[in-house]
């Protein structure tokens, strides 16, 4: 079974947020990063959405990763791109969901081997709240809770949409 979110309003949510603490920030020249692989979709969106001039980068952060001595190479890994300098930048992180937080802080690790933004704003579609680090979005879609048999997941880029899907009980 499968429930169907309306993704528009997340993403209202979304822009509305990070407009809000960008003001308060004073932060007007922001550049947009997106976490492989809904990040990314989420950052182009975004970006179009707060008229951010700069093309964002799309980071994968699987070397980064501290369960990658456990679990290996993801067939599917594909290079870094940040076709800007992070250094003293402002920077929009972005990531479909935030769970542990462990993805964001491999994501920021891997940020500060290209160089030292001047500040990272995290923003997340979905926060599912099971913290296993101290890593807080800053903006955030919607919270949820789920449980052990549910999972959200963001279908995309074209159309965009996210689904709860629901394992056999």
């Amino acid at each position: 079974m499968t429930a169907l979110f309306d993704i528009n309003q997340l993403l209202d949510e979304l822009e509305k947020g990070l407009r809000r603490i960008l003001a308060e920030r004073g932060i007007e020249d922001p550049v947009l990063i997106g976490i492989r692989t809904g990040g990314v979709w989420l950052a182009d969106v975004i970006g179009k959405r707060l008229g951010v001039a700069e093309p964002f980068g799309e980071l994968d952060i699987s070397f980064y990763r501290d369960d990658f001595s456990r679990i290996g190479l993801n067939p599917k890994v594909m290079p870094s791109s940040l076709p800007f300098d992070t250094e003293g930048r402002d920077i929009i992180l972005i990531d479909d969901v935030i769970m542990s937080g462990r993805t964001i802080r491999a994501a920021m690790n891997e940020i500060f081997d290209y160089g030292r933004p001047a500040s990272i704003v995290l923003a997340t579609l979905i926060d599912l709240g099971a913290r296993e680090l101290p890593i807080q979005p800053d903006v955030v879609g919607s919270s949820l809770a789920l449980e052990a048999h549910q999972r959200i997941k963001l279908r995309g880029p074209e159309p965009l949409s996210i689904e709860l899907q629901e394992s056999g009980q």
